[in-house]
C-alpha cells in the first residue's frame, strides 16, 4: 500500500499505518452464511453493501480495520477519546472496535504547540459552540503569544531545574500537540464521521474529520461510497 498522509492545521497529521480487509471484505463476510465467496467486486455486491448501510447490518463491516498515526492538539485528542471511551465502558454499544495508544509527556518532552489562523467569537446560541471572528483578532493573538512565550519559558526553566516531566508538564496548556495509534474498524470510523464531520463540530476536529473521509474513500472506496449515499448524502 502506497503511504498516504494528510496535513492538518498548522502541524498536525493523519497517516495509515495500516489496513485490514477491502470492499469485498463486507460483501463475504455477509455471504459467508450462504458459503459463498467473491473474488471480484461487482454491480450485485455493491447493492448488498448499499442494503446492508440501509438496513443497519453493520456487523460485516467491522471487519475491515485501520490504523492511524494522529497529531492533534490535545483539547482535539481529548474529544476524540470520547469515541473510544463511551464505546469502551458499554459493552452492548455496536461499535466497540477501538485500540487507542497515545505519546507520553512522561518520557517525551513537549515541544509542539498549535496556534490557530483565526480567533473565532462565541456564539450567541451555542454554549457549546463559536462563529465568525473576535473584533480584535490582532489582541487576541498579541495575549495568546504572551501566554504562550511565558508558558514555554517556565516549562524549560522547571526541567532545566532537574524537574521531571511528568510534574512540568502540568504547566503546559491544551494547545499542546500530542501523537496516538488509533486502530478502528470500518463502523467506528463512520461512527466518528457521523459525529464529527458535522457543522456543530468544533472546528478543529472536523478538519481531522475530513481528511479522514477522504482516507476512507482512498482505502475502502466502494463501501464508503455506498456508505456516504446512505448516510451522509442527503442532496
Amino acid at each position: 500500500m502506497e503511504p498516504i498522509k494528510k496535513n492538518v492545521l498548522d502541524k498536525g497529521f493523519i497517516e495509515v499505518v495500516d489496513s485490514l480487509g477491502s470492499d469485498l471484505t463486507v460483501v463475504n463476510s455477509a455471504r459467508v452464511s450462504f458459503g459463498k465467496r467473491k473474488k471480484t467486486f461487482d454491480s450485485a455486491d455493491r447493492g448488498l453493501v448499499k442494503y446492508l448501510a440501509a438496513h443497519k447490518h453493520y456487523s460485516p463491516f467491522r471487519h475491515m480495520y485501520i490504523q492511524f498515526h494522529v497529531k492533534a492538539p490535545e483539547f482535539v485528542m481529548r474529544q476524540w477519546y470520547k469515541h473510544v471511551v463511551g464505546i469502551e465502558t458499554s459493552s452492548s454499544y455496536p461499535t466497540k472496535d477501538h485500540a487507542w495508544n497515545e505519546i507520553s509527556g512522561r518520557y517525551v518532552p513537549v515541544e509542539d504547540f498549535y496556534q490557530p489562523e483565526r480567533w473565532r467569537r462565541q456564539s450567541e446560541d451555542n454554549k457549546q459552540g463559536s462563529e465568525g471572528s473576535v473584533d480584535d483578532p490582532h489582541k487576541a493573538k498579541e495575549v495568546f503569544e504572551n501566554f504562550m512565550n511565558a508558558s514555554q519559558d517556565y516549562y524549560q526553566q522547571l526541567l532545566d531545574l532537574g524537574v521531571g516531566k511528568e510534574q512540568a508538564r502540568m504547566i503546559l496548556p491544551l494547545n499542546q500537540y500530542t501523537e496516538v495509534y488509533w486502530t478502528a474498524s470500518f463502523q467506528a470510523v463512520m461512527n466518528f464521521l457521523d459525529l464529527r464531520d458535522e457543522k456543530t463540530a468544533q472546528w478543529e476536529i472536523q478538519e481531522y474529520a475530513r481528511a479522514i473521509k477522504e482516507i476512507m474513500f482512498e482505502i475502502f472506496p466502494e463501501s464508503t461510497k455506498i456508505w456516504n449515499e446512505v448516510h451522509w448524502d442527503k442532496s
